[in-house]
């Protein structure tokens, strides 16, 4: 059809198709393909360059050339033919191992040694590194900036709104006031911490054959350190070398970093909730985009879509994503097939959370303060200043200071008036009676505006 995207059955591909583009790349099909290309022609490289291997001696650089060509130019044409030969084979590894062949026919040196290609590998050699790659490349490219630039628009925002005061509301009640800026920059650290932790996790790459042992390896070359030699190839690949496995890389490490992906989204379904009542509060408004429709029949509505949208696509993310986390660990015995399966919903996991992050940035721009609402909320709540009265009454040994402060305030409507008599009342230094009555619950915010600014941007 014309208009494939109404008829996609995920709206990954369908409505958020624009949205989520940039992974298409990683996590296709075609992106699969394309990495499992890499790593056989990288190995078929790597074994050229083993001087203790006489049957696959060091290849020319124009034979170098054809064979990087093949990774650097591979289409979409050619991802076709491979599947071609898929649905003859019914094997998707092995049909790239024979498209590989044919792609290499007419060369003199490949053919020589053309049973070297795909050599002593099963072909979850080829699909953890595969694997490995194409995280480790959408992290770096799509998911890593797409997290910064949401951080980075929330520091600013902390940043500018450090000393605008704020209502809290602790069990959704009156509360201790603080500032805008410093309830965003306690998002900011957590998810920066999130996404430290995220940049740390070093995925693992196994490439030991069939059952982890090198048994083909060493049935052919004895004489050679396999260890070493396929080490060098997984870690000259960006990835950790893991020494011990089965048939299967055990995916310890890519479900820590699924780990790392799950909590920061759950930071961001607690951001967009906190958000979402703000603005029903009235502390923020939506600025109106020219065009937009907010209800089919009430005109004056500006939904927080964006937030909403967020929070749900962070939650279909997580879903997959704990999945993921619980399933890829396990497998029975050697291998078994359930993790090939679930590896193919990476990309519909972390495509969610893109569609998070992006949703919730688009949110964040729209968002305009109304500091009149703000200033409202606390002038109409004088009983937050209880806190500060009862705690100077206690350092000055003043008795049953909380319960006279709680008689008087809970649940009762609180002036400033009333709050300012009964400060008259006390015994107590007229320095810490002045600071109390010079209070209001606009500047009773502590150090929330400094703790704000000494955050380490």
């Amino acid at each position: 059809m014309a208009h494939a995207s109404l008829t996609a059955l995920s709206p990954l591909d369908g409505r958020y198709r624009s949205q989520v583009d940039p992974l298409r790349s990683f996590f296709s099909e075609f992106g699969l393909i394309h990495y499992r290309l890499r790593i056989e022609v990288y190995w078929l490289l790597h074994l050229s360059n083993q001087h203790d291997i006489g049957e696959v001696p060091p290849f020319s650089p124009e034979t170098q050339e054809q064979l990087i060509q093949l990774v650097d130019r591979f289409s979409e044409n050619d991802a076709a033919q491979i599947k071609t030969i898929e649905n003859r084979t019914n094997h998707d590894v092995k049909a790239l191992e024979y498209w590989l062949r044919e792609q290499l026919s007419g060369n003199r040196e490949i053919e020589s040694c053309v049973e070297f290609i795909h050599f002593g590998c099963t072909s979850e050699d080829i699909n953890n590194l595969s694997h490995g790659l194409m995280l480790s490349d959408a992290c770096r490219v799509v998911l890593f900036p797409a997290i910064d630039e949401l951080v980075n628009h929330l520091s600013n925002m902390a940043l500018q709104l450090a000393g605008v005061p704020m209502l809290a509301r602790t069990h959704g009640q009156t509360a201790t006031p603080t500032t805008v800026g410093k309830e965003l920059i306690n998002v900011v650290a957590r998810l920066v911490r999130q996404r430290q932790r995220l940049s740390q996790i070093t995925l693992l790459g196994k490439f030991n054959g069939a059952v982890g042992n090198y048994n083909a390896h060493v049935s052919a070359y004895p004489h050679l350190d396999w260890p070493s030699i396929t080490r060098s190839f997984v870690e000259g690949l960006g990835l950790a070398f893991n020494p011990y496995s089965t048939q299967i890389e055990p995916h310890d490490a890519l479900a820590e970093l699924m780990q790392g992906f799950a909590l920061l989204n759950t930071i961001l379904i607690d951001l967009n909730r906190d958000l979402w009542g703000y603005i029903s509060l009235g502390y923020f408004r939506q600025r109106p985009k020219e065009g937009e429709v907010g209800s089919s029949t009430m005109p004056h509505k500006v939904n927080p879509i964006d937030f909403e949208n967020s929070e749900g696509n962070l939650g279909l993310a997580n879903a997959l994503l704990n999945h993921l986390i619980e399933k890829l660990p396990i497998s029975r015995w050697q291998r078994d097939l359930t993790d090939s399966t679930v590896l193919r919903n990476l990309g519909v996991g972390l495509g969610h959370g893109l569609l998070g992050y992006l949703s919730c940035l688009r949110g964040l721009h729209k968002l305009a303060l109304d500091p009149a609402r703000l200033a409202a909320d606390l002038d109409h709540a004088w009983e937050v200043l209880a806190e500060p009265i009862q705690t100077v009454m206690r350092k000055h040994g003043l008795n049953n200071a909380y319960d006279r402060l709680k008689d008087m305030t809970r649940g009762k409507p609180i002036s400033a008036t009333l709050l300012h008599e009964f400060i008259a009342t006390l015994a107590i230094p007229e320095d810490d009676k002045a600071r109390l009555l010079a209070l209001t619950p606009s500047t009773y915010t502590g150090l929330a505006e400094s703790l704000t600014r000494q955050y380490p941007f």
